[in-house]
């Protein structure tokens, strides 16, 4: 489904392709933290009015195919959403403090590529079989 966004003076469609994984790779994205993960994540892109076409949350990693607005980078996008999660993970399952050292709960750094019309069943079809 094609999802124009029309500003003030704009037509857009500005999609990404994210991937970020937890601290030293660590196989902590399971169960009720995948759960919660995922309800975060919904969460916080409704409340910033991001909207979420894919995500796929692995033991490992997180793919997610987002759209957001000219007026936001990616990486401003990105920071909101692994700095809110890892701050919500960590205090809301203290038990992850073993396998994690420092205030982060996942690494530095996420991998990025914008999505154009012709990749985007191909992108799809790869994060929803991840």
């Amino acid at each position: 489904m094609k999802k124009y966004w029309t500003g003030a003076h704009t037509k857009h469609r500005l999609r990404y392709h994210v991937v970020w994984i937890p601290k030293r790779r660590k196989h902590l994205l399971v169960k009720d933290i995948s759960n919660r993960l995922r309800e975060i994540i919904y969460e916080g892109c409704s409340l910033n009015k991001w909207w979420v076409e894919e995500l796929s949350i692995q033991e490992d990693h997180v793919h997610m195919l987002i759209q957001i607005k000219p007026s936001e980078s990616i990486a401003s996008v990105m920071h909101k959403i692994k700095g809110v999660s890892s701050r919500l993970l960590r205090s809301e399952f203290p038990e992850l403090e073993e396998f994690l050292w420092g205030d982060s709960f996942w690494c530095d750094g996420y991998f990025a590529v914008t999505v154009g019309e012709v990749e985007e069943a191909v992108v799809k079809r790869y994060i929803s079989s991840q």
